[in-house]
């Protein structure tokens, strides 16, 4: 099988993503129990999908790695990874996340895709993905659909999201062209809605004042394009003000970018960060 480097890279890419997941949830039921899954609201049948949804995230390695062992490649290996879950409502939380980054990293990867056995490969870990974000959003309380499109990130702005939790890799690893912007976090606490402003601040550093002055804007991330944000500097490089604007529901990323006109690794300034945006759900009951 021969595949060009361009591919090779997207399916290294891919692995680096589905080995950082499958370590997520292998390393969570390795942690929790079913008993305590139980105490925290969280019936039987939902362990079984959290297993289901392990062994599916290890499967999708084995695929990958087996596609780069196929085209004469060395597969990227499994990283050490440090993440920072101390309950069981915390590893829910942040699988919810992961998936939903998951999904937007596929969808960005698509359009970068030519050969359609590669993507339709893609396509089928991508639906995949989007199921089991929409199980655990709706396990958590949360629209399983919140809004009409998924959002597509680039993989620059993916390993932006994904390399906090990376403590390092084996040094033999092969390299692929990804690069992490600079971190945003977002002050605000509770519920955030269309319409709110938020507190918006850079992640231990300030910007410069060639970016904090006339140059920098807000946006969210849609498929149709960025969803421009009113973006208010507060004046020391680090905090900002950001109102969200109508139409951005469910997980959403939020970047800074130095152009108004688009959005692409050339112009992000920092970001993307994670914004849940929107009403949730009622609770789903659980029973044993």
């Amino acid at each position: 099988m021969t595949i060009n480097a361009g591919v090779v890279d997207l399916l290294r890419y891919a692995l680096t993503l589905e080995h950082l997941e499958d370590k997520f949830y292998r390393e969570g039921l390795a942690n929790f129990t079913q008993s305590q899954f139980a105490a925290a609201g969280f019936d039987s049948t939902f362990y079984q999908n959290i297993q289901a949804i392990s062994a599916y995230e290890t499967g999708h390695v084995q695929f990958l790695t087996a596609a780069l062992q196929g085209a004469g490649s060395k597969p990227t290996e499994e990283c050490t990874y440090a993440f920072g879950i101390t309950s069981v409502a915390q590893f829910v939380a942040t699988a919810s996340i992961l998936e939903g980054v998951g999904t937007s990293a596929y969808l960005g990867a698509a359009a970068r895709i030519a050969n359609k056995a590669t993507l339709t490969a893609a396509g089928s870990i991508l639906t995949i993905e989007a199921r089991h974000s929409s199980y655990l959003r709706a396990s958590l309380a949360q629209s399983p659909f919140p809004q009409p499109y998924d959002d597509p990130l680039t993989p620059d702005e993916v390993h932006t999201l994904a390399h906090g939790f990376i403590v390092s890799c084996p040094p033999d690893n092969p390299t692929f062209p990804v690069k992490a912007f600079p971190g945003l976090t977002v002050t605000t606490t509770g519920k955030i809605t269309s319409g709110m402003t938020i507190g918006v601040q850079t992640a231990g550093y300030a910007l410069s004042s060639a970016d904090t002055n006339a140059h920098l804007y807000a946006a969210f991330v849609t498929v149709t394009g960025p969803d421009w944000a009113l973006l208010e500097p507060a004046g020391d490089g680090k905090n900002f003000q950001v109102t969200v604007p109508a139409g951005v529901n469910g997980q959403s990323y939020l970047l800074f970018s130095n152009c108004n006109e688009t959005v692409s690794d050339n112009t992000v300034v920092a970001g993307p960060t994670i914004i849940e945006v929107g009403s949730p759900m009622p609770r789903m009951l659980c029973h044993s």
